[in-house]
């Protein structure tokens, strides 16, 4: 199938009108609507439904969203591997919640590029759902994941256990206040914990999906929040922020996620340093790394 067809059709969802769709694309009306009546035909479904208001996704449109996507990433995953061939020996896509590139995945980047520089690296963060996916579709060759399923093929090796602490930026001798406390959203399995263990802040304030940009907020504003001790350890250390002995603690298993069936020669050096990057982070938190 003509790529063009699945960007046209995600273009149309995204922006819910054939118009708008044809001008972002830079192309005629006519041109969107002849590839949309050309992919409804090849599947033999009404994809949208057309009304003066605009175009709505049909039920068979709404399951052919997520296959149009995938069409495009491995698309976009081909033509990123192939410019690429004539300058590095092979290519890298990786992917981690953001959480874990700070500290973490990004100081295993810069060893990487320093140890095995004929490999091309492409790193982008995500939530666990769509890393899993892009597994899936091959346009992912290693995830870093916090609690991933296993899917059908893969292999899931534990690096480390993750724990998450409550801090505030509130001065002593003061107390912590409902109104002062900013809900970071660290994942699903976090969001289903802490609403568990804290139902009095079910409909906090302020709620962050920002990851690790929200201990800028903490740091310049009197309030309190979860994040990972290794990201806040040095901030408690200098007495920016103090830990909430007393408030319950969520540990989370890091994995890291690839292929079955892999180049061993290849693969092998890349998780052996990732191997070891966990292990030096285990070592400076003292955290337990297996299980």
């Amino acid at each position: 199938m003509d790529v063009n067809l699945a960007r046209t059709f995600l273009m149309v969802a995204e922006t819910g009108s054939f118009i708008d769709a044809a001008r972002r694309m830079n192309v005629t009306q006519s041109t969107v609507s002849a590839r949309i009546k050309g992919l409804e035909d090849l599947l033999g479904r009404p994809l949208f439904e057309r009304s003066k208001n605009g175009a709505v996704l049909t039920a068979a449109g709404e399951q052919f969203q997520k296959h149009a996507l995938a069409l495009v990433r491995v698309w976009q995953h081909a033509q990123l591997e192939v410019s690429l061939s004539d300058q590095h020996r092979d290519h890298l896509a990786v992917g981690a919640p953001l959480a874990l590139w700070d500290d973490f995945l990004l100081k295993w980047i810069s060893w990487l590029r320093t140890n095995i520089p004929d490999i091309a690296v492409s790193a982008s963060a995500g939530l666990a759902a769509v890393l899993t996916q892009r597994l899936v579709e091959g346009t992912l060759d290693l995830a870093i994941m916090y609690r991933p399923t296993q899917p059908p093929g893969f292999m899931i090796e534990h690096l480390f256990d993750e724990e998450f602490v409550l801090v505030t930026s509130v001065p002593p001798p003061q107390r912590r206040a409902a109104a002062d406390y900013v809900f970071i959203d660290w994942g699903r399995d976090f969001h289903q914990d802490h609403a568990a263990a804290y139902p009095e802040y079910s409909n906090p304030a302020l709620n962050f999906d920002l990851g690790p940009f929200a201990i800028d907020y903490l740091l310049s504003n009197e309030c309190s929040g979860y994040f990972p001790i290794r990201l806040v350890r040095k901030h408690i250390a200098r007495g920016r922020l103090r830990q909430s002995k007393r408030a319950r603690k969520f540990v989370y298993p890091v994995y890291m996620v690839y292929p079955e069936t892999h180049d061993e020669e290849d693969y092998e050096p890349i998780l052996e340093g990732l191997r070891r990057h966990a292990s030096r982070l285990v070592k400076q938190s003292g955290a337990p790394q297996t299980r």
